[in-house]
């Protein structure tokens, strides 16, 4: 997940209100264009299949931008803050691995994990339409339809198969910028299968929520929340990601019946 456009409905960029002063800038494909200074990063985190990442760069900062997944001051900063960011997180996923992406967004980190990593099989969880759209057509524009499928619905749906897909799981759970780390193990540890894990993009507020809400996650099935840093020496700053393993799978509580009623509407007695 990129960009909370619901912020830009009544804010201009940079929370200034709407009006001459805060018109956005047209999406350009010159925004797309890797900066010299991270060709080496680049490479060394997509390999030969660098121009698959610089088209799915260009898609994000021309049509990303358009249909609001992106926001325009994002897209000159698309390599850096969200391609390299997200594929220096490859190195924590297994070979020949599942993946769900929860929250997709416009497709990070699922989409440039299956960039960098074909020998992934991935599927993008995204509730909203129109999000959806864009990711199948990235998808078929990118050729990666037979490594990547798109669930449209909620990560709870996508886990219980109640709208007749699934139910889904996968060995790694991924999440970038979609909740703190209570509601994202909630939501994520029942998709990964058991000793699977969830590995969640966080900021440097990552040791904070640990503290605070490792209790929950437990709670949840979780192992204990660990902190890795990834891309070391790749990019700079490195990624930040919490891994959390499902230990114990934990069945939702059973909804209460209601009390049984007698013909005349009283509840039976005892």
């Amino acid at each position: 997940m990129t960009h909370d456009d619901t912020a830009d409905a009544v804010t201009g960029p940079g929370g200034t209100p709407p009006g001459p002063s805060a018109v956005r800038p047209e999406p350009s494909p010159a925004d797309a264009v890797l900066p010299v200074e991270l060709a080496d990063a680049a490479r060394t985190l997509f390999g030969d299949r660098l121009d698959l990442a610089a088209a799915y760069a260009e898609l994000l900062a021309t049509d990303g931008v358009v249909r609001g997944l992106i926001g325009p001051r994002e897209a000159p900063r698309i390599w850096d803050r969200h391609l390299l960011n997200c594929a220096a997180v490859a190195e924590r996923i297994p070979e020949g691995a599942t993946v769900i992406d929860v929250g997709s967004g416009a497709g990070l980190p699922g989409l440039v994990l299956a960039i960098a990593r074909p020998d992934l099989q991935v599927t993008l969880v995204e509730p909203l339409a129109r999000r959806t759209s864009f990711l199948i057509e990235a998808v078929q524009h990118l050729g990666l339809a037979k490594m990547v499928r798109v669930f449209r619905g909620r990560a709870d749906e996508a886990a219980s198969g109640e709208t007749g897909v699934g139910p889904l799981s996968a060995d790694v759970v991924t999440a970038r910028a979609v909740a703190p780390l209570d509601r994202l193990a909630g939501w994520c540890l029942p998709l990964a299968v058991p000793g699977g894990r969830l590995v969640a993009l966080k900021g440097s507020s990552a040791a904070d929520e640990i503290a605070e809400h490792a209790a929950t996650v437990e709670r949840l099935g979780g192992g204990e929340p660990t902190v890795h840093l990834c891309g070391v020496g790749v990019i700079d700053p490195a990624t930040t990601v919490v891994e959390v393993v499902r230990e114990r799978v934990v069945r939702p509580p059973a909804a209460k019946k209601a009390p049984k009623r007698s013909r005349g509407g009283r509840k039976k007695a005892r």
